[in-house]
């Protein structure tokens, strides 16, 4: 067994612990001692609950001394994405506008991590209510990327994926509107799934896009993310949107790892011009890859896909627009008063507050989907982009009737650097011009490593791409992609990470919060 315990994979810890080698308040405390080492630096916690999680630690370590019948994730730490409700800890969304807001309810995805008995660490930093690719929409500042701290850790969820890639949790929750799990774990050299819209429950989810956003797990390993997929996932009768269906053999399919006579299909669209050399190289050699383990590629032509960019920025900020309207300051979240007004009206008071309460891009964005939804310019707008997403998702069903799982890079490039497009809000949107297909078409998406950049030493990614209701697919070609890889690597990819200990706080007013 390793000395430190932060760099055994979430199934290693789950053996360890169901043969009382090690315990849960030790796991943990641990994890909380990795935060408080390189969280200044990395910047991936917004909250971090110590008496929480080590309270958790220790009910089950209590329950498994009893021989009580545990889960085999019980005691296994997880980090979760400030986007979804905690009762008793802070849920901002990255936002003023819900500063020191603490729910009264559990989401249910979170219901079913306490059920399982998995402490929470605490919640991840993200771009305000999920609305960006880098993570610097955050009101708190910038998550940064393990690999080069002056590089995006991606976004909405880079919280997520750099609290992972540092060490600090095994696993941790995202949500994924249009890339938002895949396109981070693709640039911190960590997996992550956006499983099948409506296989996991978006009930206590903060909403950006009702009809895109989806939950998932984020991890270092394919089976380690199928793990949580199979805790996180089933059918949630307060969800209408829920799939009344068993959860997809996820971890079997990891386990298995088989892609012997399966037909990958390579998307004709999601590649060559805009893409590094350095992405699109390792994406080659990864296929090669999955072609000598028996598998059969196939090139597929979805040629909707080169309109999946404008369409979804046409949908999303729409729903947007509709779903945060509901931040007025009248009943919950900030409220300020207008300056010079001695008896404000309420709209006086909700206009003072969204503009206090709201950054930039959420700004925009609501702005965007506010005029595509008004009269006169609706059927223009957001009806055409509907019947784009339609035509996506003939093309996914084409596809699908000649290849198993379609793959492509999952990001045009690897981590830019801070500051470099906040100011470009189309070049930013480029950087989901791979993952928003799955979102549109509701069907499920993985994205792993598949190596380090030839320019800059950066991870790349892989995506993988399944049809409806099947992802224990992505978990079967990943898997086996997987093993092959690090076979070639010698190891993990993460092991060539550098040493966050050795380097200055990059961000040293962000010390993680007691919840």
């Amino acid at each position: 067994m390793t000395s430190d315990l932060t760099r055994l994979t979430a199934s290693e810890m789950s053996d360890l612990l169901s043969r009382k080698e090690i315990s849960s308040v030790e796991l943990t405390q641990a994890h909380l001692d990795r935060t408080a080492a390189v969280d200044g630096t990395v910047h991936s916690y917004l909250h971090v609950d110590t008496a929480g999680a080590l309270a958790a630690a220790k009910a089950v370590d209590e329950k498994r001394a009893a021989g009580a019948d545990l889960h085999l994730m019980a005691g296994v730490p997880i980090a979760v994405k400030d986007v979804m409700a905690t009762k008793g800890l802070p849920t901002t969304c990255g936002s003023k506008m819900l500063e020191g807001w603490i729910p009264p309810y559990d989401a249910t995805l979170v219901t079913k991590l306490r059920a399982a008995g998995m402490p929470i660490l605490g919640k991840t930093n993200m771009d305000e209510f999920a609305m960006g690719s880098s993570t610097e929409h955050s009101a708190w500042g910038p998550s940064h990327n393990p690999w080069d701290l002056t590089r995006i850790p991606g976004g909405s969820g880079g919280g997520s994926s750099s609290v992972v890639a540092s060490f600090q949790a095994p696993l941790a929750i995202g949500t994924d509107t249009g890339g938002s799990i895949r396109q981070p774990a693709a640039v911190t050299g960590t997996v992550g799934t956006k499983p099948t819209y409506g296989g996991v429950s978006r009930y206590g989810l903060v909403a950006l896009a009702s009809s895109l956003d989806q939950a998932g797990p984020c991890a270092r390993t394919v089976l380690d993310t199928a793990l949580l997929h199979a805790v996180m996932g089933g059918h949630d009768p307060r969800d209408s949107t829920s799939i009344d269906a068993p959860v997809p053999p996820v971890v079997e399919a990891a386990r298995t790892a088989d892609v012997s006579g399966l037909t990958i299909g390579v998307v004709k669209q999601l590649g060559g011009a805009g893409y590094q050399a350095g992405v699109r190289a390792r994406f080659d050699e990864s296929v090669q890859l999955l072609v000598d383990r028996g598998a059969k590629v196939v090139e597929v032509d979805c040629p909707n896909f080169d309109y999946a960019l404008a369409a979804y920025y046409l949908i999303l900020p729409s729903e947007a627009s509709s779903n945060l309207a509901k931040f007025d300051a009248m009943r919950y979240g900030l409220r300020v008063r207008p300056e010079g007004v001695d008896d404000p009206s309420a709209e006086q008071v909700m206009a003072a507050s969204r503009d206090a309460g709201f950054g930039d891009e959420v700004k925009r964005r609501i702005i965007l989907g506010t005029y595509a939804l008004s009269s006169g310019y609706y059927d223009a707008y957001y009806g055409q982009a509907q019947k784009v997403r339609r035509l996506i998702a003939d093309d996914f069903s084409r596809a699908f009737e000649v290849a198993d799982v379609l793959v492509s890079p999952t990001a045009p490039t690897t981590a830019f650097p801070i500051g470099e497009k906040l100011d470009e809000p189309m070049a930013m949107y480029l950087n989901d011009v791979a993952t928003i297909p799955a979102n549109l078409a509701g069907v499920p998406g993985m994205s792993l490593p598949s190596g380090l950049a030839d320019e800059d030493g950066l991870p790349t990614g892989i995506q993988i791409l399944a049809p409806a209701t099947m992802d224990e697919r992505l978990y079967a070609v990943g898997s086996a992609l997987e093993r092959a890889l690090v076979e070639q690597w010698g190891g993990p990819l993460l092991d060539r990470a550098p040493d966050l200990t050795a380097h200055p706080s990059a961000h040293p007013t962000a010390d993680p919060k007691e919840a």
